[in-house]
């Protein structure tokens, strides 16, 4: 990289291997290190800013007003009550419609002109803006809204025989190869079942929250978003302002999994009321407005067809999903991502379809895909090996692909079958007892097994890294952090290839004025940030060589000095006034030429009363691959979130619709039962050696929903070891186990 001078760009387009990195040949020794989150101290002490916190002069408060029928036009919204109540500014239903991209979790707007159809129960129609939060809030609760309500579709079941194939987009709804009717007729063994998984809620902590602030015809607004490069545009697109004229800032954001993907309605709302009334609006989210006006986990019907020859191998696959949207949205839950490439077979249909419902969009929601879509196609498998009689494990081994079954390319990488055999090992799979048989007084104890997977993705990223006159390394990326790592993670990298203590570098996210990264979202935000990373440092390695005269293959980088030639060199004594340089990766033809993907394997153990039904999960572990690791600690914790996430899921985590009105009825924590303290064990996370040097420049690929892909059906198919009893029907509570228990 000789020759590089001050401001120059080195950009990488994936078209090939990348088998060197400087990740392995580099000194400084901090890269995959447990090493304690940079962040973590402003966050413990409270002096992290998050999007509800700026401290900004004559803020206004707005509060968000919502729908109260599932169906129908508004008719009159009488704000003058609402008006002349102390505190009130203002009232406003007359912002333009903005976008609804479900991809990105994108929402729908309020009445235009007053006047407006209503999607949904709990749509926001209006926001209240006063001199206090309490101000607004009680004026929205007495604002008055009429309504002419027409027939909507609240129940899923009545209207599941009207599914439609939805367009066509990014990921196929539809995948047919050889004959699955007459690969189930040639099947010695066949399981033809369905699973059902409901809606879902992200639950992130922080509740979804903007604070809109214009100057010179220019908006800045704080808010809690993931990808703020996309939402940008979609911020723009929504005010019908040019893109430069937006700037985004998410610093720090408490969490997402998904729902903070795209705008949401409080951005447009506090944007607009802000240019109305000429001074800042805050508008953040109550709970229950999350619950309403923020994307769900579609609610699934996945069937399950499975063929096997006599020895176990796969003959016919068949994964039939129908999902739920509003009408006129082209997402769907894509349930059968995992089972285009998991296991080997000839015949194979995967399909999806849509029925549409007036329920809350359906979006993005953690590992969209592959959380729900595991727990029947590994389900599936479970079943499978029982109906044979051969191990589960030994199901797996015995369809392991030597290619991606469909595509027909290599794997990059792919330690699936060593994942399991290492976790059955560490587990104690052998000692596992046939359904039904290992009773301890009034609990049965079982133990399942679940594959994970997840398809690894390269998003185009950029990232500028410049060194001061005082040695110290600044990264700028609009990149965010949503509680997974990535000021730490992009430090590392920085500090690696440059040689600088971890201390010396500081990272900046989070703001649209840097360079545009990959956004949080995918799981590709290490990888694809990273490499950008990864690249400015490159191009500043060049100039530090050039500023000593030396070829950069024959320096060392190393606790802020620069060696070579017989000489150590302090960094700051190089880059004279500084330096920097900006890296581009962008996605390329191995993201075609080979399957990529990070692969795991799922261990629980339950116990389950047989008096009660209650199950209580006793311990879990997970192993996994997922090329480089970059920080042993905060891979550890994603994988901890999402085998919670996956207790979840197996046992308490549902949605529930008003079938009148497709009303969410339990909105709030209280009433949506996420997992806490005492329903998750002791979680045991294990990583395996891997590079991928198909991936990108770090050989890392993604690892933050891996870990919740298949943790689910590991804690039901343990449910079914303890019990012989087979539950489909997800969350798999106490009274769907009763009616199977053994009498007492």
């Amino acid at each position: 990289m000789f020759g590089f001078g001050k401001g120059d760009t080195n950009s990488l387009t994936m078209n090939k291997a990348h088998p060197e990195s400087l990740l392995d040949s580099s000194a400084q020794d901090v890269i995959g290190k447990p090493i304690d989150r940079i962040d973590g101290p402003k966050k413990v002490s409270g002096t992290a800013t998050y999007a509800a916190e700026y401290a900004l002069e004559n803020v206004a408060y707005g509060y968000l007003v919502r729908a109260t029928v599932g169906a129908g036009k508004i008719t009159k919204l009488d704000a003058e009550t609402a008006k002349a109540m102390p505190g009130v500014i203002d009232v406003i239903t007359d912002y333009a419609t903005f976008l609804r991209n479900p991809q990105q979790g994108g929402e729908t707007g309020a009445p235009t002109q007053g006047v407006e159809q209503v999607a949904y129960y709990g749509e926001i129609i209006a926001i209240v803006v006063a001199e206090s939060y309490e101000a607004a809030r009680d004026a929205a609760l007495r604002l008055h809204v009429d309504y002419a309500p027409s027939e909507g579709r609240y129940d899923f079941q009545t209207h599941r025989n009207e599914a439609e194939k939805p367009s066509p987009q990014q990921i196929p709804p539809y995948h047919e190869q050889g004959d699955i009717e007459e690969g189930m007729k040639q099947a010695l063994h066949r399981i033809d079942v369905t699973y059902t998984t409901p809606s879902q809620n992200s639950a992130a902590m922080e509740p979804h929250a903007s604070l809109a602030v214009w100057e010179d015809g220019a908006l800045t607004l704080y808010g809690a978003y993931q990808m703020p490069a996309s939402d940008k545009q979609q911020l723009a697109k929504s005010l019908g302002v040019s893109a430069d004229k937006v700037r985004i800032v998410a610093a720090y954001v408490g969490g997402g999994f998904g729902s903070k993907l795209g705008i949401a309605p409080e951005s447009v709302a506090a944007a607009i009321a802000a240019k109305r009334l000429g001074r800042p609006v805050k508008a953040v989210m109550a709970r229950q407005q999350v619950f309403d006006a923020t994307v769900r986990r579609s609610n699934t019907e996945q069937r399950m067809r499975l063929g096997a020859d006599a020895d176990g191998k796969l003959i016919a696959i068949g994964h039939e999903t129908i999902t739920s949207n509003l009408p006129g949205e082209d997402y769907f839950e894509p349930a059968g991502m995992a089972t285009h490439f998991l296991y080997d077979g000839e015949n194979r249909l995967i399909t999806h379809d849509i029925v549409r419902l007036d329920w809350t969009l359906s979006g993005s929601m953690r590992a969209p895909g592959e959380a729900v879509g595991l727990i029947a196609l590994e389900g599936a498998i479970d079943e499978l090996a029982e109906e044979i009689g051969i191990d589960p494990i030994e199901l797996r081994r015995r369809n392991e692909p030597e290619q991606d079954p469909e595509k027909k390319v290599p794997y990059s990488s792919r330690m699936l079958i060593p994942c399991l055999e290492r976790g059955a090992e560490r587990f104690g799979w052998a000692k596992r007892k046939p359904a039904g048989t290992d009773r301890r007084g009034d609990w049965l104890y079982g133990i399942g097994v679940a594959s994970a997977a997840r398809s690894n993705q390269l998003q185009k990223s950029a990232a500028k890294v410049s060194i001061d006159g005082q040695g110290k390394a600044h990264v700028e990326t609009d990149m965010t952090d949503i509680g997974t790592g990535t000021y730490t993670i992009l430090g590392q990298i920085t500090a690696e290839i440059l040689g600088l203590p971890i201390e010396d570098v500081i990272v900046h996210l989070g703001d649209t004025d840097a360079p545009p990264g990959a956004g949080s979202g995918g799981s590709w935000g290490a990888g694809s940030s990273g490499s950008s990373v990864y690249l400015a440092c490159e191009a500043l390695r060049g100039q530090i060589a050039k500023a000593m005269g030396v070829d950069e293959p024959s320096m060392t980088l190393k606790d802020g000095r620069v060696i070579a030639d017989n000489r150590s060199v302090p960094l700051a004594e190089l880059v004279g006034d500084g330096m920097e340089a900006t890296g581009e990766i962008a996605p390329g033809r191995q993201e075609k030429t080979f399957n990529q993907a990070s692969y795991g394997a799922h261990f629980a153990e339950v116990a389950v009363n047989v008096v009660t039904g209650e199950v209580r999960v006793k311990r879990m572990l997970g192993v996994f691959t997922a090329g480089r690791i970059l920080n042993e600690k905060t891979a550890r914790s994603q994988c901890l979130g999402g085998m919670t996430f996956g207790i979840g899921s197996a046992l308490t985590e549902e949605l529930v619709h008003d079938p009148r009105n497709g009303k969410v009825v339990n909105r709030d924590l209280g009433e949506y039962h996420v997992p806490v303290n005492a329903d998750v064990p002791q979680l045991e996370v294990e990583f395996l050696h891997e590079r991928d040097i198909q991936a990108n420049p770090l050989h890392a690929k993604g690892l933050g929903e891996v870990g919740i892909c298949g943790a689910a059906a590991a804690v039901g198919n343990a449910i079914y070891n303890a019990t012989g009893v087979r539950v489909r029907d997800y969350p798999l509570t106490l009274d769907k186990l009763l009616e199977g228990l053994p009498v007492v």
